[in-house]
């Protein structure tokens, strides 16, 4: 285990590494630069675009420009080209706002795909599947923002509450119970709209793979055995059925940054989604590196954390 774990480890930073050269290349290869990204503010004068070249490095070469960046990124002092801020406290707080809508988001996914996508598959052929297979594919080829529309409609024409940003203008001083409210309604409706389509393709994947188990011999065995129904789904066919979901629910981490661009902006949530969003319109590189610097973390530990719930979860696994 431990062994395992060291090497794991030594992969993944090496792999870190390559991933941090090539996006900072893919970066700094993209045409133009910050200070063409608004050419008519008379800020930017001639004098003024040298000074920022010579204050972030921009003249020098490019692999100078690498080491500077990272070298300040782990001391902590990369600061954003856009507003001067520290890279890492805006991320930080951006973070704070996006980790309730993920976790809300990713409990209501989980928790409900299994038992739809179980039941689809133990009754395969019934009323309840087929009805589930209809919506399932119906929330799938929806386009996003046109359900997002509608849920807004329905919300604030039904129920008579806000749902832009994560709280109502003038209810920043009120404490108690009715500010607390008021974030729950503007936090439920992105959660419910981000887990929808979640939900579809979950409960998909859950039917197909306990369809596939089911059809196994050791399944086929059991039921000539006489063993009751509920025993051979529940205990034979399901416990097997929910291995490949362990390395999914390490690889959903990465989705912290990158799954909920366009929710956040279309219900105008200040999170790490939208800040990267418009990081990239300004041609801000210190927090569109930073990001992706991140983002890969994410997504190293996320398949650590999948290969080792895998080895615990299945003995036969030997990594």
């Amino acid at each position: 285990m431990i062994s395992f774990l060291l090497r794991s480890m030594a992969h993944k930073l090496v792999t870190l590494f390559f991933v941090s050269v090539i996006s900072f290349a893919v970066v700094h290869m993209a045409p133009g630069e910050p200070s063409q990204v608004d050419p008519m503010n008379p800020k930017f004068t001639p004098e003024m675009v040298e000074r920022f070249r010579k204050a972030f490095h921009l003249d020098q070469p490019l692999h100078v420009q690498y080491l500077l960046f990272y070298q300040n990124l782990l001391k902590g002092e990369t600061v954003s080209w856009k507003d001067h801020q520290p890279v890492l406290d805006k991320i930080w707080e951006r973070f704070l706002n996006s980790l309730p809508l993920f976790l809300v988001g990713s409990v209501l996914t989980w928790t409900i795909s299994f038992p739809i996508g179980i039941t689809a598959a133990v009754r395969r052929g019934g009323t309840f599947d087929k009805t589930m297979t209809f919506v399932a594919y119906f929330l799938i080829s929806i386009p996003g923002f046109f359900f997002a529309y509608l849920l807004i409609i329905g919300v604030v024409s039904l129920l008579q509450v806000p749902v832009i940003g994560m709280e109502t203008f003038g209810l920043g001083e009120t404490g108690g119970l009715a500010r607390l409210m008021d974030r729950l309604w503007h936090l439920v409706i992105p959660s419910v709209l981000g887990a929808t389509v979640g939900i579809a393709e979950l409960s998909r994947y859950v039917r197909g793979q306990m369809l596939e188990v089911e059809s196994q011999d050791y399944v086929r065995t059991a039921r000539a055995k006489g063993l009751p129904t509920d025993m051979v789904h529940y205990k034979h066919a399901l416990r097997n059925a929910l291995l490949p979901f362990v390395t999914m629910f390490g690889l959903m981490i990465p989705g912290l940054i990158g799954g909920s661009v366009i929710i956040e902006s279309i219900f105008s949530w200040p999170g790490m989604g939208r800040m990267a969003y418009e990081a990239i319109l300004a041609r801000d590189y210190p927090v569109i590196l930073t990001l992706n610097f991140i983002s890969a973390v994410l997504v190293l530990v996320g398949t650590l954390v999948s290969d080792i719930l895998y080895m615990l979860v299945d003995p036969r696994i030997r990594l």
